[in-house]
């Protein structure tokens, strides 16, 4: 069944020995899992526009076979034709073609409004279901950060995304830049926006106001502490939390004292307008900001005590004290996690998708494949009341397409439910281990084969003859003829 989490299988044995007896489609069976969580009406067929007529690939199957795939990382387009044709058969509907240029044409014609409308109602609906204790001193938690993708090398892709210019025509890939907000609370991914590797986060950043309501709290890195930010912020009924950066701002000997480690100061408006704001926005912003600067010691057991500065516009000491502040700024590593879950655990880097098109469709259905797994884990933790941040984002995943499939054989909504029962229990059984402070470097610890890196188009490479002379570092190759190739 499942390799890599064995303690899932004895759950499930009694379905899963059903379904070997029977046959069924694992799409219709991820459909039956997710169902309660995408209102069916936001696919139905339209009464005009591109969806109207009812196609062999229509809007249903074709939403269902692509979020199936994205879901099973790694899955060709071939294998999601085979899963969608056993579905029809199944259902007694037209067949389609066992070709995929039918399906990749269908995929590039989802409209995005829906996409977009689909996956506001997740959020909104998880939202809605959070309590009190999830959010942090009573405001809801937004955290900014920003990552790159690589997309295939097509012309289409290049033009839209190109590649360094210090790489060579042929040998580099386009480079996509992402800036997503992430809910503290909640663990799903909001809104987000790609460009070009060259846009700045900031810049970028400018087109997600619309996802943030008055109220919220702004939490980000160094990249997002200007003075820009902290005044649109404030404008915007907003409150904001940001890593100092600088020597100058962080000199704790002006301003007011607050406490130990705390001071009110006073920031000017600089003499220079960034990119990032238009002439009218820049005129309307105020003179001068009142802020609250705060240096937090995160002291964690057997690691060297970290300090960090932070600037604040939460004035009040006694709703928001000095403690906090670093314990927050602490979670912002769980938007590093969330990268990580669908960069590698969804394989979302490098992209697959051949056109700019296509690859805004597959962005939304990874966010949304994303967020459906952090609805389960949501459910799970509130249900047997486990801290959500405990759970496993690979295990949820799992344990989800073992249910799907013993779901798709019962004849009742009462063993349905039983079902779904045993899957969010056995979800908030399986806690990842508490290990504070662990480290997570950024490095990579299985060696690439020693193969020569492509310098030039491929049509003009030529490959080294003998295996054994591939290029070696200069560094580390002694001077002999034999690593030069010249014998």
């Amino acid at each position: 069944m499942t390799p890599d989490f064995p303690a899932f299988a004895p759950l499930f044995a009694r379905q899963l020995h059903h379904l070997r007896t029977t046959t069924g489609p694992a799409l219709q069976a991820w459909e039956a899992l997710l169902q309660d969580w995408i209102p069916r009406h936001l696919l139905a067929q339209e009464d005009q526009g591109p969806h109207s007529r009812d196609r062999l690939w229509n809007l249903r199957l074709t939403f269902w076979t692509f979020l199936w795939q994205i879901a099973h990382a790694g899955a060709s387009c071939r294998e999601a034709v085979r899963e969608a044709r056993d579905r029809c058969r199944l259902l007694n509907r037209p067949v389609p073609p066992e070709t995929t240029s039918p399906y990749c044409q269908a995929r590039s014609s989802l409209p995005l409004e829906r996409l977009d409308q689909i996956h506001r109602t997740v959020l909104s609906e998880a939202q809605e279901a959070l309590s009190a204790g999830a959010l942090w001193c009573g405001l809801d938690v937004q955290v900014v950060d920003g990552t790159t993708l690589t997309a295939p090398d097509t012309p289409e892709n290049q033009a839209a995304y190109p590649q360094q210019k210090v790489q060579r025509p042929g040998c580099g890939f386009p480079i996509l830049r992402l800036v997503a907000l992430f809910s503290l609370a909640t663990g799903m991914i909001g809104g987000w926006v790609t460009g070009t590797w060259v846009q700045h986060e900031l810049m970028l950043f400018q087109q997600l106001w619309e996802w943030l309501r008055p109220g919220q709290l702004l939490l980000g890195d160094r990249g997002f502490c200007t003075w820009g930010l902290l005044a649109q912020c404030q404008a915007r009924s907003l409150h904001a939390v940001f890593r100092l950066r600088g020597t100058r701002r962080r000199d704790f000997r002006r301003g007011r004292c607050l406490g130990g480690g705390q001071r009110l100061v006073h920031w000017n408006k600089p003499p220079r307008r960034p990119r990032t704001l238009s002439v009218a926005e820049w005129i309307t912003l105020p003179a001068c900001l009142e802020l609250r600067l705060v240096r937090s010691r995160l002291q964690v057991r057997g690691f060297r005590t970290t300090q960090i500065a932070l600037v604040t516009t939460l004035l009040d000491t006694q709703r928001y004290p000095l403690e906090a502040f670093g314990l927050l700024y602490l979670r912002r590593w769980r938007m590093e996690l969330a990268f990580r879950d669908l960069k590698i655990t969804l394989q979302m880097d490098p992209l697959r998708c051949r056109t700019p098109n296509t690859v805004a469709r597959e962005i939304r259905l990874h966010r949304l494949v994303h967020n459906l797994a952090r609805r389960v884990m949501l459910e799970a933790a509130r249900r047997h009341r486990v801290p959500p941040d405990r759970l496993s984002f690979a295990g949820t995943l799992a344990a989800c397409r073992c249910c799907a499939q013993a779901l798709l054989q019962t004849r009742s909504e009462s063993k349905r439910r039983q079902l779904l029962a045993q899957l969010f229990l056995t979800i908030a059984s399986d806690l990842v281990p508490h290990r504070p402070g662990r480290r997570e470097p950024r490095a990579v610890k299985r060696r690439p084969k020693p193969y020569p890196r492509l310098t030039c188009h491929r049509h003009r490479f030529r490959e080294i003859q003998h295996q054994n002379r591939y290029y070696i570092p200069a560094k580390l190759r002694p001077a002999h003829p034999k690593y030069l190739g010249l014998n």
